[in-house]
């Protein structure tokens, strides 16, 4: 989601469009509302916009998360589950991180007064937290205290990666040599995937806007699997578009919905959540969605934005809705 800016945007039609009814609207109510204002939030099931496969095998339940009173969490935009067995929600409100135990008990929250627009969240093989900050253009990495051990880009500065700053930084993933691969161009600047070592300095980039293979239009999520390709989710060109580590094109699988999150289980098994048509989807190696689950709606378990997920071990599936705004929480059926 695009929220609190005045930059020249796109629909999914790649029709041009002023957001300045999407600032006006965050300023107020800091919903995520400027899906609406695109005309791309659904008020039910499009089948148009849905893929056909069995059901997944879930069905929503109350997240049971405990939030003090006097603690506010905001739009969720992403979730993980850490190392330390415990729900880490990136969240839009006041207070960005907000950290339960297995039980939904509230345990913390931190990154007051640190982050413009929270985005992406992302764990590496250590443990170690990553996030976007897309409208503040910065990359941070920290530990599971909260502490930053890095930072890519520089707050509040947007501009090319060869100069050390990022432009709308959406999602990364960390491979098993450390090497961070970064999406960028979330609505204004070069939509485009960009590799750095694991000391943030920059190896290669490669994308473009475009629809040809290797371009991309709002490239939004992004996951390593274990042999090392890297899986993009080019959600306003409805596709996920894999390359190998270097950026050479191997090939993409189209949808019908937007792709917005993706996230490898433990079995490496792929599943995708699907925009504003609200689906879970479990995909096969050939991308095929081989279960499906969720819908638009105002409903328990129902989205406005179905944005980013993660699985936990005993199979619960959480995901951030931007829009509604909510963290759904899906169980084995």
């Amino acid at each position: 989601m695009k929220l609190n800016t005045l930059q020249n945007t796109r629909t999914s039609d790649n029709t041009p469009h002023i957001s300045l009814i999407c600032a006006l609207v965050f300023s107020l109510s800091s919903l995520g509302l400027c899906a609406f204002a695109n005309g791309q939030v659904l008020d039910g099931p499009d089948p148009a916009q849905m893929e056909d496969a069995p059901h997944l095998g879930y069905k929503a339940v109350e997240n049971g998360l405990k939030i003090p009173s006097d603690i506010e969490m905001g739009a969720p935009s992403s979730v993980v589950w850490t190392a330390r067995g415990n729900l880490l929600v990136f969240n839009r409100g006041p207070n960005p991180f907000m950290e339960f135990d297995g039980d939904g008990n509230f345990l913390r929250t931190w990154g007051q007064k640190q982050y413009v627009q929270p985005h992406g969240m992302r764990l590496d093989p250590e443990g170690n937290i990553w996030t976007t900050d897309v409208n503040n253009h910065v990359v941070r990495k920290m530990n599971l205290d909260g502490d930053v051990l890095l930072t890519i880009g520089t707050p509040g500065q947007a501009g090319e990666p060869e100069q050390g700053l990022l432009n709308e930084p959406t999602d990364l993933t960390i491979n098993d040599a450390g090497e961070i691969f970064l999406l960028v161009g979330h609505g204004r600047g070069i939509p485009q995937v960009l590799k750095f070592d694991a000391n943030g300095k920059l190896m290669t980039k490669w994308g473009g806007q475009g629809t040809a293979p290797g371009k991309f239009d709002t490239p939004h999520s992004i996951v390593v699997n274990p042999e090392g390709l890297i899986y993009v989710a080019d959600r306003q060109n409805r596709r996920i578009q894999i390359f190998d580590n270097t950026g050479t094109y191997i090939k993409e699988w189209a949808y019908k919905g937007l792709p917005c999150g993706l996230h490898f289980d433990t079995d490496n098994t792929l599943y995708m959540v699907s925009g504003f048509s609200g689906e879970i989807l479990r995909l096969d190696e050939n991308g095929k969605a081989v279960g499906a689950v969720g819908q638009p709606g105002k409903g328990l378990g129902e989205f406005g934005e179905a944005h980013y997920m993660t699985l936990t071990p005993n199979g619960n599936i959480f995901i951030a809705d931007t829009v509604k705004p909510a963290l759904h929480k899906y169980v084995k059926l």
